[in-house]
């Protein structure tokens, strides 16, 4: 096992990181934070120009072929620098599926679209009553025919207002049990029948809860069997447990540094020559070298043909709690200052450390809460019961 990159994984890391630094100007990072809409379609289509949108897809259906190693360099540098890709990682996940499962003619209708920035597709997965109970989703598609109607609302279904298509779970076999009677399907948000209506989060983002009144679609947007959605929706479950946050520590990290080593007005020492300041910051920089090894033994585990099923959510729960602590600690460090926001022009770096720390503690939520991260662990990894 290894947690190095390589001469070539570097150099397409350094590449990225010509190309944010290009692209994410002063002037799009404003825009995207007063938005709260984690979506750029300029941005998007320039990762496409690019190569970066999904580069380790067959350069046949626009990917590079680039391994499991140089797109995790790729990753982690879109989340360091908080670049607005959201809309883009749930429509590449969910073509991902298509791509397995789909129809014929859904591929020739989606695939094309999804991987030049032409068509977006955002989750319909968490419900109002559900939480983190993703099986008991409530939101009904009853066969009319050729067509379902569906019926039902959706919680946090981010971009769900901009976005082309939801990926929408629903149940259409109330008499089974919960994990067997749900279906996937995309549903066109030009249908008629669909709203859907902000919800702002304690982050400044927005989120949306999406409605359902008698939505009628075709049979065609059906992804994978009747009554297989569970399996179908296992595939990107995996993906989202998967997900590392140690590249927001490095950015925590980053800003907390600078804040330290910059010359006070005052013509004191600089604040990293005090111990507690040099402590702290020596405590997140273990987190984020912890965090980093569990996620880059789940890239070791991929490319190595082994699914990081407990893995993941270790990689999930340890990175998002950790940056939790972490930006808590510096913004306790930096003191009062530490929570003006990012358009005061006296706020040190900007707002960061401010934004960071309600930021953190959405992420322990995001792609499944610790207490479901932590479940799959005991029963999946640990093999124990119920």
């Amino acid at each position: 096992m290894h947690f190095q990159s390589d001469a070539a994984t570097e150099a397409f890391r350094d590449g990225v990181r010509r190309h944010l630094a290009d692209v994410l100007t002063p002037d799009v990072e404003q825009r995207i934070y007063r938005s709260g809409v984690a979506h750029d379609d300029d941005f998007a289509k320039g990762l496409v120009d690019r190569g970066y949108f999904a580069p380790s897809w067959p350069a046949e259906l626009g990917g590079q072929n680039r391994n499991a190693w140089e797109e995790q360099a790729l990753n982690e540098e879109l989340m360091r620098t908080d670049a607005p890709v959201y809309l883009s990682e749930t429509t590449r996940m969910v073509a991902a599926i298509i791509r397995d499962v789909g129809t014929p003619a859904m591929k020739d209708r989606i695939l094309g679209g999804a991987m030049t920035g032409d068509i977006t597709i955002a989750l319909g997965f968490t419900e109002p009553e559900c939480g983190s109970d993703v099986a008991a989703a409530a939101t009904r598609a009853v066969r009319d025919g050729d067509e379902w109607v569906v019926n039902g609302s959706k919680m946090f279904t981010t971009n769900g207002h901009i976005a082309d298509y939801i990926f929408l779970l629903a149940r259409t076999s109330p008499d089974k049990p919960k994990h067997k009677g749900l279906t996937m399907f995309l549903v066109p948000t030009d249908s008629a029948g669909f709203e859907a209506q902000a919800v702002w989060t304690l982050s400044g983002e927005r989120t949306n809860i999406t409605f359902y009144s008698d939505v009628r679609i075709g049979d065609e947007w059906r992804v994978g069997d009747v009554d297989a959605g569970w399996q179908v929706l296992a595939l990107s479950l995996q993906d989202e447990h998967a997900s590392g946050w140690g590249p927001h520590i490095a950015r925590l990290l980053q800003h907390a540094e600078a804040w330290a080593t910059a010359a006070p007005a005052t013509g004191d020492a600089p604040r990293i020559a005090n111990p507690d300041v040099r402590r702290r910051i020596a405590r997140v920089a273990l987190e984020l070298e912890v965090a980093m090894l569990l996620q880059r033994r789940c890239v070791w585990m991929t490319e190595n043909g082994r699914a990081p099923i407990a893995e993941g959510p270790m990689s999930k729960v340890f990175s998002t709690e950790a940056l939790v602590r972490a930006s808590q600690d510096i913004v306790e460090l930096v003191g009062p200052d530490a929570v003006r926001s990012v358009f005061e022009p006296t706020a040190p770096e900007h707002g960061r450390f401010e934004h960071l720390m309600r930021f953190s503690l959405g992420t322990t939520i995001y792609a499944g809460t610790s207490e479901v991260q932590r479940t799959i662990i005991a029963q999946r990894g640990l093999g124990l019961p119920r």
